[in-house]
């Protein structure tokens, strides 16, 4: 046991935080999985507390891609073809146009443009159906996958926007999850050409992907209870409270 820990354990990190970042990974999975949104920022969150800053959206990145893409599998006739189509080829355009401006943007002003456009598609009046069609899908990936580089936590505007096409909870859930596993998968490629050491983050990597499977399978299980309408109205309530969060942070930091 003692050899696993030190083998899970990169510099500076003590055996507390591995096991409560193994932990957090399937209770913020398990989140996900019952709500539709929710559990990779306050993973986000609790990992800029605990890993080093020049670690926290790789690392989170490649836990997440692993977490998506095991809830995507779980649901997998549930996804949406027509979208996922779409939003591939948008994810590519950003992921490039971001690794060509690696640098610094102004935070606060992305978060509350994220928060702005969160709050606009969960609670205003239903956009377009051209924009929710292929070149909107399109465009919406190519947007939030060259912020998510910078930022890292674009997935509440993402879930909002892929809300706007589903009309079901499955869907909105599957869906929702292929299109991030598609759009974390490009961060490992970016921040490992940008110079960023994968292979001492790889333990407590794989560790946070199996707990996060296993949260997964609980919070699906939690899903499928609930009905089409109670779903709507709880995912709505929690991506406005998060993009209360971005809001808050966006508004202390300029003041």
């Amino acid at each position: 046991m003692q050899v696993l820990i030190e083998a899970l354990l990169p510099a500076d990190l003590s055996a507390v935080a591995v096991i409560v970042l193994v932990i957090a990974a399937a209770v913020t999975s398990a989140v996900t999985a019952a709500v539709g949104i929710g559990g990779g920022v306050l993973l986000l969150g609790l990992m800029a507390v605990v890993l080093p800053p020049t670690a926290i959206i790789p690392v989170h990145g490649v836990v997440q891609l692993g977490s998506n893409a095991g809830r995507a599998m779980m649901t997998l006739r549930h996804i949406n073809l027509v979208t996922i189509g779409w939003f591939a080829p948008g994810v590519i355009l950003g992921a490039w146009l971001g690794s060509l401006f690696l640098v610094d943007l102004p935070l606060p002003l992305i978060q509350l443009c994220i928060a702005g456009f969160i709050l606009l598609l969960c609670w205003g009046p239903a956009i377009p159906r051209v924009a929710t069609g292929a070149a909107g899908t399109l465009i919406a990936a190519t947007l939030t996958s060259f912020v998510s580089l910078f930022v890292g936590a674009t997935g509440p505007l993402v879930a909002a926007f892929i809300k706007q096409q589903q009309e079901q909870r499955l869907p909105t859930v599957a869906t929702f999850a292929a299109a991030m596993a598609l759009q974390h998968a490009p961060k490992a490629v970016v921040y490992g050409a940008a110079g960023f050491v994968f292979s001492e983050w790889l333990g407590l990597i794989a560790a946070m992907i199996a707990s996060g499977a296993l949260g997964t399978w609980v919070g699906l299980h939690l899903l499928k209870r609930r009905s089409d309408q109670r779903f709507a109205l709880v995912f709505n309530l929690v991506l406005t409270l998060l993009a209360a969060r971005l809001a808050w942070q966006a508004l202390a930091d300029l003041l």
